[in-house]
């Protein structure tokens, strides 16, 4: 397959992107979400005696243990319901905006896979901060909320709406470098590992594996950041004599009091193993939408005269009025009329093989028509 083919999608491929992205995000998400709960656990900055954790594997045989089987996906439907439109934006938008910024120059184009990345990223947080403040709340231990529909309402009535975005300027520092750095070693191992750019299942998990593991492991702190503005941890409250975390810098003053320079990078372990798997699921399920897509594109038959070509004005096409005496399968012939422009050899090879066939068979009932007169 071309590249062109499998880069460039079908009409409508807007809906494609957020289709496919919002499938990969679910995906991702709920695959992972049991880690995603130990780590936010392990980044507790007063843990209790029966949640703190050494590991992952020990954090959720104490989780299933003591609180049940289905304590790991404790709100893990804020998430599915937060991720599908999150990640759908996400996909289309960086498509978007990488397809309207391309350059045939490398490093250029390594700077507009991540602006892509971070402009991207925006539109992703916008709905997925309230959506992590809810999981993030019905994970942590000892949870005073039955679901998620009470943690929204407990958390409105008390906190009100401020309560769901109070981590919005945190993540966006979060999250707009680890997208750029995210975006930029995807794009890089794929020219590296595939310059052809063809659907390649094993490259795509292994490049979205690498690049989620890095960009994870640069962006530790301010994740840390976020969980404690998202949780409001009681005990650390408490110790703090203060009434809640307000802000980064207050986040990163909770952080450095209570646990020193060392708990900055708590769960870093967790949050690396849980991004690994979650970004190589999330670019394979993604690209593998896309290629399905293209695949059908490529099957379909083209049309009588090739729409790319009269689009780009290398064809123009017209339709001339002949003797009514000229008839062809028993109707009034309208020949179609072929004016070329400058173009190529491979262009002209083009048109030859997809319309040739048709006018020399217009052409032979025309004479047979006239040869029967």
């Amino acid at each position: 397959m071309d590249f062109d083919d499998y880069e460039s999608l079908p009409n409508g491929s807007v809906g494609v992107h957020m289709t496919a992205g919002a499938l990969a995000g679910i995906m991702e998400h709920c695959v992972m979400f049991p880690i995603d709960s130990v780590k936010t656990r392990m980044q507790s900055l007063a843990p209790s005696p029966d949640a703190a954790y050494r590991s992952i594997r020990e954090g959720l045989m104490k989780m299933v243990n003591s609180e049940g089987i289905m304590r790991p996906l404790g709100g893990v439907s804020a998430v599915v319901i937060g991720a599908g439109p999150a990640h759908a934006l996400y996909f289309s938008a960086y498509e978007g905006i990488k397809a309207r910024f391309a350059s045939s120059n490398s490093l250029q184009n390594h700077m507009v896979n991540a602006g892509a990345g971070c402009g991207a990223t925006i539109l992703h947080d916008a709905i997925m901060v309230p959506a992590d403040v809810i999981k993030q709340r019905m994970q942590m231990y000892n949870s005073p909320y039955a679901s998620c529909y009470d943690c929204v309402r407990k958390l409105y009535r008390m906190e009100g709406m401020a309560a769901f975005y109070r981590s919005f300027t945190t993540q966006m520092a979060m999250n707009l470098p680890f997208h750029a750095i995210h975006i930029a070693t995807y794009e890089k191992i794929q020219t590296v590992l595939n310059p052809d750019r063809e659907y390649n299942p094993r490259v795509h998990m292994v490049a979205g594996a690498a690049a989620g593991a890095f960009a994870a492991a640069s962006t530790t702190p301010l994740d840390m950041c976020k969980t404690v503005l998202n949780t409001q941890e009681a005990s650390a409250l408490v110790h703090l004599q203060q009434s809640r975390v307000v802000g980064i810098l207050g986040a990163f003053r909770t952080i450095y009091i209570m646990n020193g320079m060392s708990g900055f990078f708590k769960g870093t372990r967790a949050r690396v193993l849980y991004q690994m798997p979650g970004t190589a699921i999330s670019w394979s399920v993604y690209e593998l939408f896309k290629h399905m897509m293209s695949q059908r594109r490529s099957e379909s038959p083209p049309p009588l005269w090739d729409s790319d070509l009269l689009k780009d004005n290398v064809v123009r096409e017209s339709v001339t009025e002949t003797d009514t005496s000229i008839k062809s399968s028993g109707s009034e012939g309208k020949v179609p009329v072929l004016t070329l422009g400058s173009t190529t050899n491979k262009t002209v090879e083009r048109l030859r093989s997809l319309h040739m066939p048709t006018i020399t068979a217009n052409c032979a009932a025309a004479d047979d028509s006239w040869l029967r007169k």
